[in-house]
């Protein structure tokens, strides 16, 4: 047995998590949040308890030292020596990374190279890897990217139509994101698929971020997301996919620069954009009122998830399952229930109503057998797949 602790980290926040695997048993887990501000906030449960203080996160070295030093008073852990390794999520792996890396230097400075693509992202991981390596600087540690799971499109999918030159000099192409996700939720998927020689699956992780996969043999095939998290379908606060000639036409009638507008499309728009919320359960409660805008801003997120999983379907050939999973996809049975409504003249999606009107956050087979497709909810867990990877990486030390 080892425990191995997993980060995700933001610009203002980090998420942790500490397993003892290869049992996979969640020990503990927290939040530092409001890093950088005077008013940060940080909850630690275990042992079936859940405790919030409120210190001074000034940076993520202290929220580090203030996580480990939490897990030793508290006898979470008797010694730093017990944590055997750490795993970091990393938002953008580029065209580097096709699975989890050792953190090294090259690896460091990869990342690092790629900030410019998810800039609050990747600054804020490696910010936190410093922070840890600071704290346990014996600890090893691995990082787990977003985009490796997507590595394995081919180039017709994730190629775009720019002059090819910039595609060259720039690596300007569709990496997608929640690979993690995705991953562990076609792994999920096999339980359900007996005999199914080669099982193809759409997968959608629908939250305030959201995205949609193409999978065939456990591979990726296609992805929403593009170059940036900014593509795909409709999301909390992001457009997803338009046409691009939107862009230049904002920014000539507005006067703001082109900066301003690229962060409008990625905080001010979707759901905030249509509908006045980024949140989707204020959206679903402004359509039970008739709120006209609400109504719109649901119509078009349904329409989006249902375009991409008709395109994946003649894309794959057919499916054998498709997958809701995610914070709206777990936890909203009417985006669940309309979104087969509306596959139902094409697909033939058929789901219990009763069952899917009462599961929140729990796994289930929603799918009736007149279904001519399987339709589940899998509650994602990114988490331990970046376990299991630090695990078997530095534990095992074996080459995935």
């Amino acid at each position: 047995m080892a425990k191995v602790m997993t980060i995700n980290s933001g610009s203002s926040s980090l998420k942790f998590k500490l397993y003892e695997m290869p049992e996979e048993k969640e020990i503990c887990s927290g939040n530092c949040e409001r890093i950088g501000l005077a008013d940060g906030i940080f909850t630690i449960k275990y042992d079936g308890k859940k405790e919030q203080t409120t210190p001074v996160f000034p940076n993520h070295a202290v929220a580090a030292k203030t996580v480990v030093d939490a897990l030793l008073e508290k006898g979470i852990i008797k010694s730093f020596e017990e944590i055997k390794a750490i795993g970091h999520r990393i938002v953008q792996g580029g065209k580097y990374f096709s699975k989890s890396a050792m953190f090294d230097a090259d690896t460091e400075a990869k990342i690092e190279s790629l900030i410019p693509l998810a800039p609050l992202h990747n600054a804020a991981h490696l910010t936190c890897f410093r922070a840890f390596k600071e704290v346990l600087p014996n600890c090893p540690a691995i990082a787990t990217f977003d985009t490796a799971f997507h590595q394995t499109m081919s180039e017709e999918d994730y190629t775009f139509a720019i002059p090819y030159e910039l595609t060259e000099k720039y690596d300007i192409r569709r990496y997608g994101a929640h690979g993690t996700s995705h991953k562990y939720l076609a792994e999920k998927a096999n339980a359900y698929l007996p005999g199914v020689e080669h099982p193809r699956l759409i997968t959608c992780h629908i939250g305030s971020g959201a995205s949609i996969s193409a999978i065939k043999d456990g591979k990726c095939v296609a992805t929403s997301m593009g170059l940036t998290p900014l593509g795909g379908i409709m999301m909390g606060t992001r457009t997803g996919d338009m046409d691009p000639s939107v862009f230049n036409y904002v920014v000539t009638v507005t006067g703001k620069s082109a900066e301003e507008v690229y962060q409008m499309f990625n905080k001010q728009s979707g759901f905030k954009g249509v509908a006045g919320s980024s949140d989707s359960r204020d959206v679903l409660a402004g359509v039970e009122t008739g709120d006209q805008k609400c109504i719109l801003a649901n119509k078009i997120f349904l329409r989006r998830i249902c375009d991409y999983i008709g395109q994946y379907y003649v894309r794959l050939g057919g499916c054998d399952m498709i997958i809701f999973s995610a914070g709206i996809g777990e936890n909203e049975p009417r985006t669940r229930r309309d979104v087969c409504k509306m596959l139902y003249p094409s697909l033939g999606t058929v789901i219990d109503e009763e069952l899917n009107s009462t599961l929140r956050g729990k796994e289930a087979l929603l799918s009736t057998p007149e279904s001519k497709i399987k339709v589940a909810v899998i509650p994602t867990d990114e988490e331990v797949m970046i376990a299991r990877d630090a695990y078997k990486m530095c534990i095992l030390k074996e080459d995935l």
